[in-house]
């Protein structure tokens, strides 16, 4: 698919917040995943303690509707007041996609 839309969110979190972080991030993945559109998401956490989120959505309105989902909008001010130390968000349209898996 040639326009879906890559969000790559990049996070470092505050300290001790790691267990209640981890409570809504699980609900916010359970929701995203029910979401139209939505094609997936991986998140991996590097030694140095930075997160870094790669979301994949069919287009740009699927995008959308999450970005403004309410309770997703409830997580962000969370994140913001309680969780995140810092944090950025690159989000992309996808203009060529390419992809090989040996079969086994």
């Amino acid at each position: 698919m040639a326009s879906e839309v890559i969000t790559v969110f990049r996070s470092r979190l505050r300290p001790g917040v790691e267990e209640d972080y981890g409570t809504l991030a699980a609900k916010m993945t359970a929701l995203a995943q029910g979401m139209p559109g939505f094609v997936d998401a991986k998140t991996f956490t590097h030694a140095d303690g930075e997160r870094v989120t790669v979301v994949t959505f069919e287009d740009i309105e699927s995008h959308n509707a999450w970005k403004e989902h309410p309770a997703h909008r409830q997580a962000q001010e969370l994140g913001r007041t309680h969780f995140y130390s810092e944090y950025s968000i690159q989000v992309g349209i996808s203009r060529h996609s390419h992809s090989f898996k040996l079969d086994e």
